[in-house]
């Protein structure tokens, strides 16, 4: 498994853990939304937002540009 990998998995388990103790019911939906992206970005390793993201004209390196 890769760091990114493990990075979206924490992110959603901090979430959730955050979901849990402000409540269940308390919790707004795009928080389980989010914790159910994060999940399976991380257990399968394709990550819906990068795609989106990429599609809409966005890279994902972290190189400087060149110029």
């Amino acid at each position: 498994m890769s760091a990114q990998r493990m990075m979206f998995l924490t992110q959603a388990l901090v979430i959730f853990l955050g979901i849990g103790l402000t409540g269940f019911a308390a919790s707004s939906w795009i928080l389980y939304a989010m914790v159910i992206g994060l999940s399976f970005a991380g257990l399968t390793g394709i990550c819906p937002n990068l795609s989106i993201w990429r599609k809409v004209g966005f890279t994902d390196s972290c190189k400087p540009p060149r110029g």
